[in-house]
């Protein structure tokens, strides 16, 4: 793996855990190597946290073309919102059909 810091920082530290191979997303990726970024970006993220005084941090894998890499993005108190969306809502049939239909896919 390379960590190197992303260009365009959503916060400071930001971090992208590379891999030596290139895979376009999480589902072509080697599972040995996939075994190892988690406990990598936790490291990070704990560095981080020491080291900057982020009071925590995100992980994110983008899947698709390009987006064969992790972030590592620091959180500070008062510091920008990385995440945001609004919750929709679902009724119980829904959310039974869906968990079907993934159950299934999961099987095949």
């Amino acid at each position: 793996f390379r960590v190197i810091l992303d260009l365009g920082p959503a916060s400071k530290g930001h971090a992208l855990i590379l891999p030596k191979e290139h895979y376009k997303d999480i589902c072509e990726a080697d599972m040995a190597v996939t075994g190892k970024i988690l406990p990598l970006a936790a490291k990070i993220g704990s560095a981080m946290k020491k080291g900057l005084g982020a009071s925590g941090f995100n992980v994110v894998q983008n899947n698709g073309t390009s987006a064969g890499h992790v972030h590592v993005i620091p959180r500070y108190e008062g510091g920008p919102v990385m995440v945001a969306w609004n919750p929709g809502k679902a009724e119980s049939e829904e959310l039974e059909e869906t968990a079907g239909i993934l159950k299934n896919a999961l099987a095949e």
